[in-house]
């Protein structure tokens, strides 16, 4: 007779990818606000220098990139605008979907660190 043992980890695993989601999810989030950075208009730096990422959690896993000035909105959605300084219209929307899969690799590669 041939015996087999078997060792259930499935539980630790889950708490091992549970506890790494936020951390991927900020790794991307930063990654997200560099790329985003350099795409903004640049005039006096201020929109640049407003960009910022509010962190993922585990009791909270969404993480955030955004530029907190009062014209963010605006310089973002006019696509009409000049930007002679560089950067332009949708600086934020761009990267996120131009770089997609370097994000989703970016959060699957903290994933596969803790497995």
């Amino acid at each position: 007779m041939i015996g087999v043992t078997v060792e259930w980890f499935g539980d630790e695993v889950g708490a091992r990818i549970a506890a790494a989601v936020p951390d991927g999810l900020n790794y991307a989030a930063e990654l997200l606000r560099t790329w985003s950075v350099e795409a903004a208009p640049i005039r006096d730096g201020v929109l640049r220098g407003s960009a910022q990422v509010t962190p993922a959690s585990a009791g909270s896993p969404v993480a955030y990139v955004s530029f907190d000035t009062v014209y963010a909105w605006r310089q973002h959605e006019e696509i009409g605008w000049n930007h002679p300084g560089g950067g332009g219209a949708k600086y934020l929307e761009g990267p996120l979907v131009s770089r997609e899969a370097e994000l989703l690799e970016a959060i699957a590669s903290r994933i596969r660190g803790v497995l």
